[in-house]
């Protein structure tokens, strides 16, 4: 186990009103902007709406990234290791599900012309977009990554100075929407595969989430510069707080999943015969 330091991050802990104010506007501009497309789906398609629920969840995720990136949780974060470790469940995990859950693609489809809806359909269904989006390379960037961020010295680069810092924070939120939506997403995934895939999926991220801060709680080839009573209290945050975020994931895709419509079964009933194959047979 290598010797832990105190935490020596790149700007003070106390920080003042002009480090907070940037990400404070940032996410007012973002919920605005949310705010805004509703009204006019709803201008749009009186009949249709927009749920509350979607909206809900949208300003449910900007309020958890509010708490994760203004006082007081963010200048803990920049002092102590079970701070970073509570605002990394935030960002990464929970407010991501969140802003999943709104559905913002589908949104914006709804308030778009048709021409550039085709054009962002024809994006969604590009084969970069479709790689990227497949549930194992989403768990690769979030879960992966973490073993490159707490078992090299990629983390204690990241508290030299605020850029570093906030590209971290960029990366936990893209690629927890990324694995978010590959899971659980109400919006159109074309390369998303069937449920028993996302669940064996989940299954490993669940795992890998809980050896990784076994590892980190034994202080088994770390490198983090904390005291050790930091580490290990950011370990047990990681543990339970993750459990219970992939929790939440897990019933956000059994209620976001939708069964297919055994099609060959339907045509046989139509005849009043069912074919064999299907009596026994899955979806």
């Amino acid at each position: 186990m290598e010797h832990h330091h105190p935490p020596g991050h790149g700007q003070d802990a106390t920080g003042g009103a002009l480090d907070w104010l940037p990400p404070a506007l940032v996410l007012l501009a973002a919920a605005g902007a949310y705010l805004l497309l509703v009204r006019r789906a709803r201008h749009r398609n009186p009949v249709l709406g927009w749920s509350r629920w979607r909206t809900g969840f949208f300003l449910a995720g900007i309020l958890l990234l509010g708490v994760a990136l203004l006082p007081p949780v963010a200048p803990f974060a920049h002092g102590d290791f079970r701070g970073h470790m509570a605002q990394h469940l935030l960002i990464g995990m929970y407010a991501p599900l969140a802003l999943v859950l709104a559905a913002p693609v589908t949104l914006l489809l709804r308030t778009l012309s048709a021409s550039r809806g085709r054009r962002l359909t024809a994006v969604l269904h590009s084969p970069p977009a479709r790689v990227i989006s497949h549930p194992a390379v989403a768990l690769v960037l979030s879960t992966g990554s973490l073993v490159a961020l707490y078992f090299t010295p990629l983390y204690n680069a990241t508290t030299a100075g605020p850029a570093a810092h906030w590209l971290l924070h960029a990366h936990f939120l893209l690629s927890g929407c990324l694995f978010a939506h590959a899971i659980a997403g109400p919006d159109p995934a074309p390369a998303r595969p069937g449920v028993r895939a996302r669940l064996v999926c989940l299954g490993v991220a669940i795992a890998a989430h809980a050896v990784i801060s076994q590892l980190i709680y034994a202080g088994f080839r770390v490198h983090i510069h904390a005291p050790v009573d930091q580490v290990q209290g950011g370990a047990e945050i990681m543990y339970y707080g993750g459990d219970l975020a992939e929790l939440l994931l897990a019933a956000a895709l059994v209620a976001t999943w939708r069964p297919e419509p055994r099609r060959a079964a339907s045509r046989g009933g139509w005849r009043g015969v069912v074919p064999a194959r299907n009596v026994s047979g899955g979806s």
